[in-house]
């Protein structure tokens, strides 16, 4: 069967849009199981509003920080792999760890990638007219179509 495109990511960050995202993602992976489904997932370093990084926590504070939020994340990747599970497509998850908006363009342009499929706003609280901060920097930097799901 011939198909528009060969491997499918899905940036995903636990929101209801990146949900929305996923299921419309796993969709369009039914129509042909030669169709590779990559979910990715960023984790950036959280710190307190108004103070910066290094003034913030000691060295064990930041690793202690670091370590529970790449559990939780881990976890949240684990349910996603639950559910992927059900398609008879190859799948893969990805943790990765910097600026989501970079990370994600840098995996797309390093992992021809055919059709991305993300949500329109995910869980930051900064709100843009139409987009959410991360997936406008996706649509303008990225080298591949681009799905925005509602």
């Amino acid at each position: 069967m011939l198909t528009i495109c060969s491997k499918i990511v899905v940036p995903y960050d636990h929101s209801e849009s990146s949900k929305k995202a996923l299921k419309m993602a796993m969709n369009l992976a039914k129509q042909n199981e030669e169709i590779e489904l990559n979910v990715v997932m960023v984790i950036q370093p959280q710190y307190p509003y108004g103070l910066p990084y290094a003034y913030a926590f000691s060295y064990e504070e930041r690793v202690e920080l670091g370590k529970s939020q790449f559990e939780t994340s881990q976890h949240i990747l684990d349910e996603v792999m639950e559910e992927l599970q059900f398609l008879p497509n190859k799948t893969k998850t990805f943790l990765l760890e910097g600026s989501p908006a970079e990370v994600i363009v840098d995996f797309i342009k390093g992992n021809d990638v055919d059709l991305v499929v993300m949500g329109s706003r995910g869980l930051s609280g900064v709100k843009e007219m139409f987009l959410g901060s991360v997936s406008h920097h996706v649509v303008q930097r990225a080298t591949c179509p681009i799905l925005i799901v509602k």
